[in-house]
């Protein structure tokens, strides 16, 4: 009979080789040597909380029940970075493939996934309904659909976790024309309508009905000529495409959003054979098609957001490295506005992703010693192509260091400029002028503190990274919602120069 230790050791060596690590590649991130990984593997040694913890970390998946407290980061800030970070794939462009993946009857490869919570959580969603996800080597994920979707067993913790589930809608409504959806969750950042999907969807013949915990989908299914979106949304426009790719006219999409996830979703969906006009632009033409069953493999981009978060990390700690594989068209405007304040970066001439679609370049960010300048004007995000929504957070630590005054105006979210005022809790000052608008004086001294994680993914890895700037040790605790959309963060960051370890609360 098996002890203990060997289960948990043959657990150890199947998830190992899931994630397409070697044994001497599995000691690196473990700090320990292979011999030790060996014998973990074959039973043969004892395992602690806290070794069970980083194993469960750096697998990203619990061992036992270690992961059921919460995870903290303890960082021994002030220390300069440098070296090398590649990009993971993009988390916004992931989770509306998953979605996606239900239009086809075939199997689905996506090649070099995120594994991160939000993406973990739309997997759940996917397999309580029957759905069959697997991990292969080297973070590929493969779905294999049932012949019927079982949407009676929805997860519903799992789907109220993230507000991407809104995206099966567009997807489902091909083969079921009454189904349920548990309303939407995510990040809190305010009361965010689901009126722009109702307004575009119905024009497909989708009914959405709010009732108790629940949205209800009612489909009579039309063609629509022209549908003109309430607003420019990124989930609204993935949500109509999904709803016109299998509608067999041709459908024409004004106001589109023109977003990085989104071409994404139309190279995917070209894939599958529906053909796609318009791609980076505002208005879409599709023409879709009555049913897909083909075994398809896609390789999405890498992350624009995640791209700003290491050049924000850079800047605010006054560090010189080089960010690999960075998408340039969702950055341009952002570093455009970095070298109005001053800031001297690098880039390589672009060369394609894996997708053979999308145009990346290798970044340098120099270090500024201190020498950046505040912008006379606002900063603030727009649709595509304006500044990105979710990279416009990572100018509050860069602005802490800048000399002068900036404002920052964060329209597009009722709560989450409220939520920068956090940062005044590692030094920063932080002036509050309505819901919506901050100001934010420099340079700062950046101090050590001890702060929960607000329930807001950007701000709270803002905090993260004037942690890192501020001398001293520093907790930030509870950081889920920093998982919902980073892979092995501490890690990574870890090997450009970071102290940080991570806390298991058990």
């Amino acid at each position: 009979m098996s002890t203990t230790n060997q289960k948990i050791g043959h657990l150890i060596h199947q998830l190992r080789e899931e994630r397409g690590m070697t044994q001497a590649e599995f000691a690196r991130r473990l700090k320990t040597s292979q011999s030790a990984v060996n014998r973990m593997e074959h039973g043969g040694q004892n395992l602690s909380l806290e070794t069970l913890g980083r194993i469960s970390d750096v697998l990203k998946k619990p061992l036992l029940t270690i992961n059921s407290g919460t995870v903290n980061l303890r960082i021994e800030g002030g220390h300069e970075l440098s070296g090398e970070i590649t990009l993971k794939t993009s988390k916004n462009a992931a989770v509306g493939l998953l979605c996606a993946s239900l239009l086809n009857k075939g199997v689905t490869k996506f090649k070099n996934f995120p594994r991160i919570e939000e993406v973990n959580r739309i997997i759940e969603v996917l397999e309580s309904i029957g759905v069959q996800a697997k991990w292969l080597p080297g973070n590929d994920l493969e779905l294999r659909p049932p012949a019927t979707l079982q949407l009676e067993k929805i997860d519903k913790n799992a789907a109220r976790k993230t507000r991407s589930v809104l995206m099966l809608i567009g997807s489902l409504m091909h083969d079921y024309a009454d189904f349920k959806i548990p309303y939407a969750g995510g990040c809190k950042l305010g009361t965010r309508t689901v009126a722009p999907h109702l307004y575009a969807l119905e024009e497909l013949g989708v009914g959405i009905i709010a009732t108790n915990g629940h949205y209800r989908i009612n489909v009579d299914k039309k063609p629509a000529e022209r549908i003109v979106l309430y607003e420019s949304g990124d989930t609204v426009t993935e949500n109509v495409l999904m709803a016109a790719a299998r509608t067999t006219s041709t459908t024409i999409v004004q106001f589109a959003s023109a977003n990085y996830m989104v071409q994404e979703m139309c190279f995917f969906l070209q894939k599958l054979g529906v053909k796609i006009d318009g791609i980076g632009t505002s208005t879409l033409t599709i023409q879709g098609i009555a049913n897909v069953k083909k075994n398809v493999t896609y390789a999405p981009s890498e992350d624009p957001i995640e791209a700003m978060f290491f050049t924000s990390a850079a800047v605010t700690t006054n560090s010189q490295i080089t960010i690999r594989r960075v998408p340039i068209d969702f950055m341009a405007l952002e570093l455009m506005k970095l070298h109005k304040m001053g800031l001297n970066y690098d880039t390589t001439p672009r060369y394609k992703a894996t997708n053979n679609k999308t145009d990346l370049v290798d970044l340098t960010i120099h270090k500024h010693d201190g020498q950046l300048r505040a912008l006379t004007e606002k900063i603030h995000a727009n649709v595509y192509p304006g500044l990105n929504q979710d990279n416009l957070p990572y100018f509050v630590p860069i602005a802490c260091v800048t000399r002068g005054r900036t404002l920052i105006h964060d329209w597009t979210y009722e709560n989450r400029a409220i939520y920068y005022t956090e940062m005044t809790k590692v030094g920063a000052v932080v002036e509050l002028a309505d819901p919506h608008r901050i100001y934010i004086d420099g340079p700062t001294k950046f101090t050590a503190a001890d702060v929960v994680c607000p329930p807001a993914l950007r701000p709270a890895s803002l905090l993260l990274i004037g942690m890192l700037a501020a001398p001293g040790t520093s907790i930030l605790r509870n950081i889920y919602t920093i998982r919902r959309g980073y892979e092995d963060l501490a890690e990574r960051l870890n090997e450009l120069g970071a102290h940080i370890t991570v806390l298991h609360d058990i």
